[in-house]
């Protein structure tokens, strides 16, 4: 069950990395962040469950940098709109 959730995360994250490669998911855009924030989430928890150290550092580092964007409010444009 460990590794389907492990799958599972790098495959969001995987998601977010692909959308933005192929430019249909800008890096600044909220999903972009919410994905990788889950993603990195179910990571971090299942390297912390296994004891992988350096693993879970990585991943909760990833999420805690993934989260800004979610909590602030949007950002306007010069014209007003969202």
């Amino acid at each position: 069950m460990e590794q389907a959730l492990a799958v599972l995360g790098a495959l969001i994250i995987l998601a977010a990395y692909t959308a933005n490669q192929r430019g249909l998911l800008d890096r600044t855009h909220r999903l972009y962040s919410a994905l990788n924030v889950v993603g990195a989430a179910i990571l971090t928890i299942v390297a912390f469950r296994a004891g992988q150290w350096a693993f879970a550092l990585l991943e909760g580092v990833w999420t805690l940098i993934s989260l800004p964007p979610l909590i602030a409010p949007p950002r306007r444009s010069p014209d007003g709109t969202v």
